[in-house]
């Protein structure tokens, strides 16, 4: 089994920066491809950045020039730096990451969500 937690939501005022931090552990031979969905309420899922398993990024329009994700790959951590925030960001942030496991076959895994409310 894997797990990915995601850490380093909160309360910031208009324009101001964020970063959450995914780490994936347990059984893990690769990260194949990581990112950040959100979710505001009443609203469904939506795609903040994804890096592929080609090396790109995909940016929803919403949060280009402003939100960059960034991995290290020696610690499986993924990170996706906002700056610029606005109020529509608010939402609750998941990491989500396909793994490769040891035995070589390939998971999709969800964590549990971090809160980041954007507000004066």
């Amino acid at each position: 089994q894997a797990q990915v937690v995601e850490s380093g939501g909160g309360l910031v005022q208009p324009g101001g920066s964020l970063r959450l931090s995914c780490v994936a552990s347990g059984d893990i031979f690769s990260i194949n491809a990581v990112g950040w969905y959100r979710q505001a309420p009443g609203k469904e899922r939506e795609l903040v950045a994804l890096l592929n398993s080609d090396g790109n990024i995909n940016y929803a329009d919403s949060v280009k020039g402003r939100f960059t994700l960034s991995r290290d790959n020696a610690k499986n951590t993924a990170f996706l730096q906002m700056n610029s925030l606005k109020p529509e960001d608010s939402a609750v942030y998941y990491c989500y990451a396909v793994v490769a496991r040891l035995s070589g076959f390939e998971y999709a895994y969800w964590g549990q969500g971090t809160q980041v409310t954007v507000s004066s």
